[in-house]
């Protein structure tokens, strides 16, 4: 007997299966906000050095500031002013000829810096003067808190496979808002850093225990409906991000606002059930039959509640030892797994080099961060609207080689399109990145129904885990162009191409009934 043929008999997809879709995105919410939070927490608004230590009392007073900044700060290359260097001693000449600076002293920035707060009241950088010399911890943060994220999706994979999905679920809104709420009130770089890091380690658990969570308690034709509304969140998620950073401009109050939707999270997390089949797993028999005729009752198909006992659900799982303990081991074990495991590791790790090497790489629409930030989300939600056909259509396989082949083209057609047809370079970047985000929609979906029920939660926080070096990877990447300009593109492309070839050897699984054991994955033809 199957776990479905028990959801088809209480409506696989009924009012308790949209109960948990709800609330579900609503934890789901702040996840985008805090993966993009340095975008505006750690922006870098104008500044140039104080120079408030040149006022002698005389003649500096008198003068306006932009008289002031024009005999204490030199000019660069470009005709703007130095943002890290400024004259040991005021240049009064250059009132009257601002052109002769080259056998000027300049020394680095002696009182700190003086920062534009027209966009920004307050951010990382003008807090503690992350700028020049300095400027890498600012970059570090982000690179902290993806750090964090990767740690956390090894840990919370293995917890809620082990303890089970929805306890480590309230430990993630918790431990995750507490983190995040203490960053916002650091006193130090160094406290901000090491609670950042915890950040990233606990809310990555809200993603891939949902997602799993919600997969887990439907029947097959509404599997797809679900993919799309876990991958809508943070669609829905990036959008709003940019209009409560528009309102919100300090970034302490920033990581606040975008936090506490996991509020609400936790006060709804009451009526998340457990998964039916993470029990009937670990041989729960009493609490599977629970919650499965609370979910009979609330879609109203009480008539077959007298069906499911216990003796009926235990011969759901019969092939392998039941309160046995699975482990990121159980992924290598066995040749199939093992085959799996490595197919979509590889295929994670591509989908997510892409996707972030072309977001961090778009540019000209001139139109500041907060368009930037909602432009990019809207661009999202076509690509992911057109995968719900296409899933049912073509299949998930095609779907995920598919996405990834035409990602790939996108990033070759813009080797070859001449610099200066900035406007094509766009739109095919663009197109690339819808192409890019319908392979990350996808992907999430279909690894979770690759991987059997007994290792599904590990599987998932390995794949998240791999995804996440991909993360990291992107950036470095853009930074090859010092060699050759052309190179991250070329990169880029490659990554993609060998992602979509990998995705072409994973199994379909397109109105397939979701794998139980690791028998049944060795078992497949």
């Amino acid at each position: 007997m199957r776990f479905e043929n028990v959801l088809d008999d209480i409506n696989g997809f009924g009012r308790f299966q949209i109960m948990i879709l709800i609330i579900s995105f609503i934890g789901r919410f702040t996840l985008p906000c805090h993966f993009m939070l340095n975008n505006f927490i750690a922006a870098v608004p104008s500044h140039h050095c104080d120079i408030s230590s040149l006022d002698d009392g005389g003649i500096f007073r008198n003068l306006s500031l932009a008289e002031r900044l024009v005999v204490s700060i030199p000019v660069q290359g470009d005709g703007t002013p130095s943002s890290c260097q400024m004259f040991a001693e005021p240049q009064y000449h250059l009132l009257f000829n601002s052109s002769n600076t080259t056998d000027l002293t300049t020394v680095p920035c002696q009182n700190g810096w003086v920062y534009d707060n027209s966009i920004f009241k307050s951010t990382l950088t003008s807090q503690w003067d992350l700028v020049c010399d300095r400027r890498g911890k600012n970059k570090a943060t982000t690179t902290i808190f993806f750090v964090g994220v990767m740690f956390g999706a090894m840990s919370f994979g293995s917890l809620s496979n082990r303890y089970g999905r929805r306890i480590m679920l309230l430990v993630s809104y918790l431990s995750g808002m507490l983190f995040a709420d203490a960053s916002a009130f650091s006193s130090s770089y160094m406290m901000f850093a090491v609670l950042r890091f915890f950040t990233g380690f606990c809310i990555t658990g809200i993603v891939i225990i949902s997602s799993v969570l919600s997969v887990e308690w439907v029947d097959i034709k509404h599997r797809k409906l679900v993919g799309l509304v876990d991958s809508l969140s943070w669609t829905f998620g990036s959008a709003t991000f940019a209009a409560i950073a528009y309102f919100v401009t300090d970034w302490r109050w920033l990581i606040v606002s975008v936090t506490s939707p996991l509020i609400l999270a936790i006060i709804t997390w009451r009526w998340i059930p457990e998964s039916a089949r993470w029990l009937i797993a670990n041989g729960k028999m009493e609490r599977a039959q629970m919650y499965l005729k609370k979910c009979a009752k609330m879609n109203r198909t009480t008539g077959f509640i007298h069906t499911l006992k216990t003796e009926t659900l235990s011969t759901i799982v019969t092939t392998e030892k039941r309160d046995r303990i699975y482990t990121y081991l159980d992924l290598i074990r066995t040749p199939k797994m093992r085959r799996l495991a490595l197919s979509t590791g590889t295929v994670w790790f591509c989908v997510a080099t892409t996707f972030y090497g072309i977001s961090f790489n778009i540019t000209g629409f001139g139109l500041n961060i907060y368009l930037t930030q909602f432009t990019y989300a809207l661009i999202e939600l076509p690509a992911k609207l057109s995968i719900y056909y296409l899933l049912d259509k073509i299949g998930r396989r095609y779907t995920q080689v598919g996405s990834l082949l035409l990602a790939g083209v996108c990033l070759g057609i813009n080797i070859v399109v001449p610099k200066d047809r900035s406007i094509v370079r766009t739109v095919v970047a663009v197109i690339g990145k819808g192409f890019s985000s319908a392979s990350f929609a996808t992907i999430v979906l279909y690894s979770s129904e690759l991987y059997p029920t007994v290792v599904r939660q590990n599987g998932m926080g390995y794949n998240s885990f791999i995804a996440r070096l991909g993360v990291a990877m992107a950036p470095l990447i853009l930074l090859l162009d010092d060699l050759w300009k052309e190179l991250p593109q070329v990169v880029l492309c490659s990554v993609a191409v060998l992602g979509g070839i990998v995705a072409r050897t994973l199994s379909e699984t397109h109105n397939r009934c979701l794998p139980e054991t690791i028998e049944d994955i060795e078992q497949q033809s």
